[in-house]
């Protein structure tokens, strides 16, 4: 049950972070981390990996993009 509210943490930050790849759309990557670690952390106490992977991948997707524009744009 974890692994699947991880799973579904990670695709509500996954819809955020899609767009906040365009340009002047980057601060939205600030609103999709928090949301990411939480699913990291239910993925941690679950049984299996899925979740808590797929919630990291979506983490380096929205660190990389913020490190790209600065931490803002």
């Amino acid at each position: 049950m974890l692994n699947l509210l991880s799973i579904l943490f990670g695709i509500v930050a996954l819809v955020i972070v899609i767009p906040s790849t365009i340009p002047l759309l980057g601060w939205g990557n600030w609103f999709a981390l928090p949301i990411v670690v939480i699913g990291v952390g239910l993925g941690a106490l679950s049984s299996s990996n899925g979740g808590r992977n797929f919630c990291l991948i979506v983490f380096a997707i929205a660190v990389v993009r913020l490190m790209l524009g600065g931490g803002i744009i």
